[in-house]
């Protein structure tokens, strides 16, 4: 077990802020979370952290997957203070981070995310997981599945993955699985990309469009410029910022703000 208190940091925040799939709450102040075939659990008590985890496993993958090296205090610090808005949805979701999570994870979460829900699109993830990944056992003795790997996927016919409850969304992932098994699409090389590239390779990937592509750049390759507009956010900019949101002033973290303001709009909206 690792204890640390972390400012800016809340993994009830994280959990429910859209980013991440294969996370959820156990019981009372306890969270558990699958990522790159290891299971963590974090019991949280104001800003003190219990990360039911080795030293090692902490400093080696953990710390750098919840992005604890960050200051994200200095993202807000940078917030315009006549921005009432934006300063109130950071107040509410201080203590979100952006996750650095597995690239090709992303790109299916995202794909099912279409048209789709928090709690549906975990469903089909846990679904995907169960029928195709490896099963492991935690240090509660309990089972759990790995992430299945783009060549598990790519043999399936197209509909194969409705039986997950993915329905139309089955062939998005179907046919990106067998376009990274068979070389067409090179991961490795979009991890190395500027933005930019990164973004422009997504979008030759069927069924991502413009705020799938954002969403995984944001959270699978951690290009903190991709700001991802949904329903959500499109509802804050029709709201707040009738000329666009002032991502020139946020240049190089501007999906941080997109967090806060997403968060912020889906829990008012709850």
């Amino acid at each position: 077990m690792v204890k640390k208190t972390i400012d800016n940091f809340n993994i009830s925040q994280i959990c429910d802020s859209g980013q991440c799939f294969r996370m959820r709450r156990r019981e009372n102040e306890i969270y558990s979370v699958i990522a790159s075939e290891k299971y963590l659990e974090i019991e949280q008590h104001g800003g003190e952290c219990l990360f039911y985890c080795s030293e090692e496993e902490y400093e080696d993958f953990w710390k750098t997957y919840f992005d604890l090296d960050e200051d994200y205090e200095f993202y807000i610090s940078k917030i315009n203070p006549n921005d009432t808005y934006l300063k109130e949805a950071a107040r509410f979701g201080r203590g979100i981070r952006i996750l650095r999570q597995d690239l090709w994870e992303m790109i299916v979460s995202f794909l099912i995310s279409q048209q789709n829900n928090i709690v549906r699109i975990r469903r089909c993830i846990h679904n995907i997981c169960e029928c195709y990944g490896e099963s492991k056992v935690n240090f509660q003795g309990e089972t759990y599945y790995t992430f299945p790997k783009p060549e598990k996927l790519a043999f399936l016919p197209e509909d194969g993955l409705k039986e997950c409850n993915l329905g139309y969304r089955s062939k998005y992932v179907v046919r990106t699985a067998r376009s990274i098994a068979g070389g067409e699409t090179d991961l490795e090389m979009i991890r190395r990309m500027s933005y930019k590239k990164a973004k422009a390779e997504l979008l030759r990937l069927f069924g991502v469009g413009e705020k799938v592509a954002d969403c995984i750049c944001l959270f699978g390759l951690h290009h903190l410029r991709a700001f991802p507009i949904d329903t959500h956010i499109m509802q804050a900019l029709d709201a707040h910022y009738k000329r666009g949101f002032p991502k020139r002033r946020y240049q190089g973290y501007e999906g941080v703000m997109q967090q806060y303001i997403f968060y912020w709009e889906l829990k008012r909206g709850n």
